[in-house]
């Protein structure tokens, strides 16, 4: 403890004790010497005050005196006693103000009323790296940052006036040069005429408090893979440019949005963390290439209207998703090479885990136009503008117009409509047969969904892409297949046959996708009692083939619980006979778009004979579908194709048309082709 606040202490509490200490004796000792005077002088012989009968009672008037002299020398003792407990209290509490000043985290600090350093406690030096010595050679504001110099000094002014100290934030300087962030609350201490004389200031270090703080608003305004701008942040800062558009005309801007293509394929083939890696990697790319300077590391809260101008932004809006605001361009066509260069650079291959990954992006542009008036719509119709270029190929960009709008808003209602159908039950199920062109008769049925609106029924081409793109095709194939098995088995008992008859399902890449696909499956025959042995799965080969493995482990569960295995459209994608060798399939369809052309084209039918004869030796039975035409069934015929159907027999039907259909056909025997079409 240094002398000043020593000093400072016996002004305080103990020099009032002294002080009153001091009085008490010279009390005590006064009125001691004035009754021992009285004593004296009335004992004392010749005394003329007294009369000769009053000497009888001087012995009384002695004890009398005496007894007041014992009492008030008591008294006094115990004053004594009193100021001694006083003193040790005092004493106490200063020995734990030393304790609590010298120990404690907060830097506590004494100043006068010109601003001297009285006393810094020993966590200055702990926190700020100056010694008690090395403070009291400056002034209390010398390490205070410049800037926060003006409001420390009119908090202590205010502290001084109302007596009352605020709590207050600022900078000061650590003796290495490093700024730290203090929280301090200044306490005024009035003498004994009311006047504030001192300050006693208490500093707390929120240095790393206020780096947290930043931390989480930057993390709160940036995407935590990239560090690059999340959506909020974009937002605002295309709200900014919006508003310099609207103040001047001149001003022209364009919002991308980037999505890349098939990045989930990267996901599941090499893992989540190389995705991540290639996320960073295509940040780093994009960043460099898009001209200006971004805002990946400040707030545009913090930008001038000056700074806005000429400068591009990037972010990272979703998981494989990015926007880019380009500014102060000249027209549409500036967004548009700006796009094209960022497609020529994202399909430069890139290194993942010491593999070459191979990209490319689609993306939407949005031109800023007066009819915007907030940053949302910019952003939506650019993402509009990026589906639009995904359905028209991918790799490739698309600038929004009015017409994808009005597309948008379609759909959305679509698909509303699409949930409501199913909470009303507007699904129809559809048969279409599958004829048996050795024994002429239905074989089975494949089963359709169709859609009754009250304007009219819809086929799946209207709705089919957007019900699997939501995920309502799950529960929708659900109730189908239910609903076919249920028909199926009405329909075997009453059209015995044998091999009894069948019905094919379609199985879409999302449902092929769900884990407990087999488990569903499973579970609605076991319920409708069916034998799974006469339903025929449907998948694409495009499905097959896009995860050879899963696809084989999936194919082999489907077979181990009894199912047939067709694979659907057979010859539009990218597999062979080859690669299907080693799945558990069944059939094989053939696509309609050869069998359309097997009458009128020389090299179709080649490739027809081909597939048909390659099945065979695999064991697999052949479907053609599409077939319109009877010179198209009589060459299926000659070419030993087992099953075929298309609208040459029937087209799809409800159950009371497909019912006739098979009454037609069983009240005949054995009647050879064609069937009558309905």
């Amino acid at each position: 403890m240094n002398n000043a606040l020593q000093k400072q202490r016996r002004t305080g509490p103990m020099q009032q004790v002294e002080t009153r200490e001091w009085w008490l004796w010279g009390f005590a000792v006064t009125v001691t010497l004035v009754l021992t005077v009285g004593i004296v002088s009335l004992t004392f012989p010749g005394n003329h005050f007294l009369r000769n009968s009053d000497w009888l009672d001087l012995r009384e008037w002695v004890r009398g005196l005496a007894c007041l002299v014992l009492m008030f020398d008591i008294y006094t003792v115990y004053q004594q006693l009193q100021l001694q407990r006083i003193r040790r209290e005092l004493t106490e509490r200063n020995q734990l103000f030393e304790v609590i000043t010298e120990n404690a985290a907060d830097m506590i600090a004494v100043v006068d009323g010109t601003g001297n350093r009285l006393y810094n406690s020993p966590a200055y030096q702990k926190v700020l790296g100056y010694s008690s010595e090395e403070l009291k050679l400056t002034s209390s504001v010398e390490q205070i940052h410049p800037e926060d110099q003006p409001r420390v000094l009119e908090a202590a002014e205010k502290a001084k006036v109302t007596g009352r100290g605020e709590r207050l934030e600022y900078r000061m300087r650590h003796k290495d040069g490093t700024w730290r962030n203090l929280e301090s609350v200044a306490t005024a201490i009035p003498n004994e005429q009311g006047q504030i004389e001192r300050l006693v200031i208490v500093n707390r270090d929120i240095t790393d408090r206020k780096r947290a703080e930043v931390a989480l608003a930057h993390n709160a305004l940036h995407d935590s893979l990239t560090d690059l701008p999340n959506r909020a942040l974009f937002l605002d800062r295309v709200r900014h440019v919006l508003a310099l558009s609207h103040r001047h005309t001149s001003y022209k801007f364009a919002v991308l949005f980037i999505d890349l293509d098939e990045f989930k394929v990267v996901n599941d083939s090499l893992g989540h963390a190389a995705g991540d890696a290639l996320l960073i990697q295509i940040a780093r790319r994009l960043s460099a290439s898009i001209r200006g300077v971004d805002t990946i590391s400040r707030s545009v809260l913090m930008q001038t209207a000056s700074q806005v101008a000429n400068e591009g932004s990037l972010a990272r809006v979703g998981g494989d998703e990015f926007t880019i605001l380009l500014e102060d361009i000249r027209d549409c066509g500036d967004a548009i090479r700006v796009a094209e260069r960022l497609q020529e650079r994202l399909i430069i291959p890139f290194v993942v885990e010491r593999q070459e990954v191979v990209i490319a992006a689609s993306i939407g542009i949005a031109f800023c136009a007066t009819s915007y008036t907030n940053s949302e719509d910019l952003i939506r119709d650019a993402e509009i503008a990026m589906y639009r270029a995904k359905r028209e190929g991918k790799a490739r960009c698309q600038v929004f117009d009015a017409e994808m709008h009005i597309v948008a808003v379609k759909r959305l209602q679509l698909e509303t409509d699409l949930r409501r159908a199913l909470e009303l039950g507007e699904f129809r199920v559809h048969y279409q047969p599958i004829v048996s062109l050795q024994s002429g008769r239905i074989a089975g049925f494949e089963a359709l969904s169709r859609w009754q609106r009250p304007e009219g029924l819809l086929s799946p081409a209207h709705f089919i892409q957007i019900a699997e793109q939501t995920g309502i095709i799950l529960p929708m194939n659900r109730l189908l297949l239910r609903e076919a098995c249920l028909q199926l088995r009405a329909w075997q008992s009453e059209f015995p046959a044998d091999p009894p008859l069948t019905m094919s399902v379609n199985i879409t890449p999302r449902e092929f996708a769900q884990p407990d696909l087999v488990a569903q499956i499973k579970t609605i025959l076991s319920e409708v009692e069916i034998q799974p042995s006469s339903i025929n799965v449907e998948i694409t080969e495009t499905i097959a083939m896009a995860d050879s493995q899963r696809s084989s482990l999936v194919l082999s569960e489907l077979k181990a619980l009894g199912v047939h295995i067709s694979i659907d459209d057979f010859g539009t994608g990218y597999s062979s006979l080859s690669r299907l060798q080693g799945f558990p399939v069944d059939t094989l369809k053939v696509d309609r778009s050869f069998i359309s052309k097997i009458d009128t084209d020389g090299e179709t039918r080649k490739i027809v004979r081909i597939i048909i004869m390659l099945a065979h030796n695999l064991g697999l039975k052949v479907v053609a579908e599409g077939a319109e035409t009877a010179k198209q069934v009589e060459l299926l015929k000659q070419l030993k194709c087992e099953l075929v159907q298309g609208y040459f027999f029937a087209r799809p039907g409800d159950h009371a048309a497909a019912q006739a259909l098979l009454m037609n056909t069983y009240s005949l025997a054995a009647r050879p082709l064609p069937i009558v079409a309905i």
